[in-house]
């Protein structure tokens, strides 16, 4: 594996002309109508100041669009991710120019040779809450320590599919030699392995940003003699057979209107044919394949066929063990959103063994 792997980051703005600054007492409207303009705005004086126009933003587009139905809501979330990637805000010194800002170590992390620059302000904040997450650590229900999750790696705030998985695991009895983790992301489903006894875990991923965070935090522990890592797509360099793979794919379909698609929210079309004809060579023969899925597509109406149940129904290469489901709990009270269909979410965890 390779270990000077390029991160993803937010790449730096560097503007040469004298931008529109927006301050307190500055006029809101005029300000918005610049963003809709498709015109770029600095953030100047306090950090805040950018939450307050954030804010503005919302109530203007919030009088503009509806946002009721799971769609409408995708649609106003990419028309204010639009608008509000054209706020800016300039960082001096790996260091944000404004007052009252927060300090974020990933500019000098992320930027060693870059010491000034302009972000936008969503950037900003979603480095700044990365930060705090990877510095403080989370919580995880189903681990023993906490997870420091790197900078544009995926780890999940709801844990029913984790519990699921536990449980499973609790109960399985078969051999612990060696996994699979496909799509190993912030590593919850690895170390959830390691902690059930398995002596050898093989993670792949195509973010970059999880190969290097997982090195970066196994450091040289016993933990990183247990769990290998390759930078590549579905089983990456992983060809010997395993007696478990693990799965736990993106579960919405991607559309048209998805852009700079999201490999950990979104599938393509090829990926559940692809992965399932990789896994009939890597499984061994009494092995067991687990995907964690749900059934959000279908009852959000973004799709109207589930995938695994399709490989089921087509035959050939694997068959149907035991499928176990649980509920999802119910949105927080305090959400403006309308999340009705999440009174129906169910978390999956599929167990398929050879045909």
């Amino acid at each position: 594996m390779s270990t000077d792997l390029k991160v993803n980051k937010p790449e730096p703005i560097l503007v040469s002309e004298e931008l529109v600054t927006y301050s307190r007492g500055a006029d809101i409207k005029a300000t918005i109508k610049t963003l809709e303009a498709g015109d770029v705005v600095l953030i100047t004086e306090f950090y805040n100041n950018g939450s307050v126009l954030l804010k503005e933003l919302q109530l203007c587009l919030n009088k503009k669009l509806p946002n009721k139905s799971f769609k409408e809501q995708r649609e106003f979330r990419s028309v204010y991710q639009k608008l509000s990637n054209l706020i800016l805000i300039e960082i001096e010194n790996h260091q944000l120019l404004v007052k009252k800002s927060p300090s974020i170590g990933w500019f000098s992390k992320l930027y060693p040779d870059s010491k000034d620059f302009l972000l936008t302000l969503p950037q900003v904040q979603g480095l700044n809450s990365a930060w705090q997450w990877y510095e403080n650590g989370i919580i995880i229900p189903t681990l023993r320590n906490k997870i420091h999750p790197y900078y544009g790696v995926y780890f999940p705030t709801r844990f029913e599919h984790l519990e699921l998985f536990d449980n499973w695991l609790k109960r399985y009895t078969g051999p612990k030699k060696s996994a699979i983790d496909v799509g190993i992301g912030s590593g919850i489903l690895a170390l959830q392995l390691v902690k059930h006894g398995f002596q050898k875990v093989f993670g792949t991923d195509t973010n970059p940003n999880a190969i290097v965070g997982l090195k970066e935090s196994m450091g040289t522990t016993k933990i990183s003699r247990k769990i290998e890592l390759d930078f590549g797509s579905l089983f990456g360099k992983w060809n010997k057979p395993a007696e478990l793979i693990v799965f736990n794919p993106p579960w919405l379909p991607e559309t048209r209107q998805a852009e700079n698609l999201d490999e950990a929210i979104y599938y393509n079309k090829t990926l559940f044919n692809d992965f399932f004809e990789a896994a009939k060579e890597r499984l061994l023969p009494d092995g067991k394949l687990v995907l964690i899925f749900s059934n959000l597509a279908q009852i959000t109406g973004l799709a109207n066929s589930h995938p695994i149940e399709q490989e089921i129904a087509k035959g050939g290469r694997f068959q149907l063990e035991r499928c176990f489901k649980k509920n999802v709990k119910r949105a927080s009270e305090k959400t403006t959103r309308d999340l009705h269909w999440r009174q129906t979410e169910e978390v999956e965890l599929w167990v398929l063994v050879h045909v």
